[in-house]
Order: structure tokens, then C-alpha cells, then sequence
């Protein structure tokens, strides 16, 4: 499982000009599955990005977390964090997880960040999907299990 985190003022997706998921202050998770994760992954990640203490308190530290700034979360699926770029021009894609698995996994993953107490909005798995953010920092995480 490999997810790219972007704290961000806003996001949103967008699936043939309609709006699936918008946020306001939080994080934008690019998630991709390998289709070998175990719930304990799945539950150990949601937690990792649940709890991550990125936002500024007000001394200017990062040590704030998202249920601490009022945040939430969009999650788009991309199976593209798992291309291979080693060899050739055209990226490879054998270490992304097969799509079925893959879109199960995810929603299970978007369960439980709801389980966390966190509001989360999210992309359509499979889709092309136009994705807005405004990264704030920047910063951008990834994090791999």
C-alpha cells in the first residue's frame, strides 16, 4: 500500500464535469493498493494518516493533527504510484494491484477513516477524475506499509 498525503487548504475531484468529493482544510491521500494488504495494513494506515501531526499550532510547529484543525480527507485511488519507471519510456504497472481487489481495499481503507471520527470525501475508483488542490506548504508525504 503506498499513499502520497498533501495537506491542503482545499481539493476536489471532479468525474466528467460533476464534483464526487471537495474538501476545505486537510489532507488530499493519493492511495494505491498491491492487493496483498491485510486488514492490520489497512488499519495501521488509516491511523498513520489519521493521526499525522502536520498543521501549524500557534507557535508555527507542525504538531497539530487533522481532528485538532477541524480537517478532512479526500481520497482518490492511483493505481500510478506503483508504475515503474526503470526500464524504457512507458511506465510498467505489474506491482498495482488488480483493479476488483483494489477498489475493495480502498473503500475498506475509507471505512476506516470514518471509523477515526474523520469526514472524508472521495473519488470514483477506476474513473478519469480531475483532481484541484491547493497544497499547503507545500507539504507532501509518502508513506508506504
Amino acid at each position: 500500500m503506498r499513499v502520497v498525503v498533501q495537506r491542503v487548504s482545499r481539493a476536489s475531484v471532479t468525474v466528467e464535469g460533476e464534483t464526487t468529493g471537495a474538501i476545505g482544510t486537510g489532507f488530499l491521500l493519493l492511495v494505491a493498493m498491491h492487493g496483498a494488504e491485510s486488514e492490520e495494513d489497512l488499519v495501521w494506515m488509516a491511523r498513520r494518516c489519521a493521526g499525522l501531526r502536520v498543521f501549524q499550532d500557534e507557535a508555527g510547529k507542525m504538531n497539530l493533527a487533522l481532528d485538532e484543525v477541524g480537517g478532512a480527507i479526500l481520497v482518490v485511488s492511483q493505481f500510478t504510484l506503483y508504475g515503474d519507471c526503470s526500464k524504457g519510456r512507458r511506465p510498467s504497472f505489474v506491482k498495482a494491484g488488480d483493479p476488483v481487489v483494489s477498489e475493495k481495499l480502498i473503500e475498506r481503507f475509507v471505512g476506516l477513516l470514518r471509523a477515526e471520527g474523520l469526514e472524508v470525501a472521495t473519488g470514483r475508483f477506476g474513473a478519469m477524475m480531475k483532481v484541484e488542490l491547493v497544497n499547503e506548504g507545500p507539504v507532501t508525504l509518502i508513506i508506504d506499509r
